[in-house]
């Protein structure tokens, strides 16, 4: 029987790759996001391969979570993998000048969806005894680097839920793990400078980015092991990246 995977954030970047990989290889997808016609373009893609099925809905909604995922038809409804991968990065400013409505997005998006999305799927797996939790965290969950305070902050909140989430849900016999990528050449640059194109490109000049289909190619590789596996925390950085501070640029 094909397995259900659940993935937040599956209109672009990671989310979208990783369904992509994922349906290729022979799971039946949930998509979930806020573009519905991302979503459907995705849906039709990636119906050539497996059946999908799309949510759309806000992670920050607590009572949209709850409601669409509670509305999952019987053929979706067992979630045997979540990937927890929605998340933002919304300004990069010093903490005197930081925007507080960048600072609520984060939290909200980066923490408080992860934990919506998580609680209204845990029980189920809880009951079966069974289940793959996947959090898509950052490095800036394992280092703080000037003006990404807010930022750093939601991710280390990630990296600490996805430890205690493991420690709680252990009885139960459910793997969760996080994988938490350097740069990643995607839209997060340009959503994290509003819309400037070039300030976001800059980042990325000068290096060979590590992709979005590279850490979907890890996620899938992460749940394709043989269950009494669990690969609990994972960094990947692309090979011109050794911190967070540290990177070999070419120009």
């Amino acid at each position: 029987m094909k397995k259900t995977v659940l993935i937040t954030g599956a209109t672009s970047g990671i989310g979208k790759a990783t369904a992509q990989i994922m349906a290729k290889n022979d799971y039946k997808i949930i998509l979930c996001g806020r573009r519905k016609e991302r979503l459907s373009e995705l849906e039709k893609e990636l119906s050539a391969f497996t059946e999908v099925y799309t949510l759309s809905f806000d992670v920050r909604d607590k009572e949209a979570v709850f409601e669409n995922i509670n509305s999952l038809p019987a053929e979706f409804a067992q979630i045997d993998v979540l990937i927890n991968n929605a998340g933002n990065a919304h300004g990069l400013d010093p903490i005197q000048n930081g925007n507080i409505d960048d600072w609520d997005a984060m939290i909200d998006i980066n923490v408080k969806g992860l934990l919506y999305v998580s609680k209204a799927i845990i029980p189920q797996m809880i009951e079966r005894k069974a289940g793959h939790i996947i959090n898509i965290g950052s490095i800036a969950g394992k280092e703080v680097y000037p003006n990404g305070n807010v930022y750093c902050a939601s991710k280390h909140a990630v990296d600490a839920i996805n430890n205690g989430m493991r420690m709680d849900l252990n009885p139960y016999g459910i793997r969760v793990g996080a994988i938490h990528p350097g740069m990643v050449e995607t839209e997060f640059s340009e959503v994290r400078f509003k819309g400037d194109a070039d300030r976001a490109s800059n980042v990325y000049k000068g290096l060979d980015a590590l992709q979005a289909e590279d850490i979907a190619d890890i996620i899938h590789f992460v749940v394709s092991r043989k269950y009494h596996v669990n690969i609990a925390d994972l960094i990947v950085y692309p090979t011109a990246q050794a911190s967070a501070t540290i990177v070999k640029k070419n120009i």
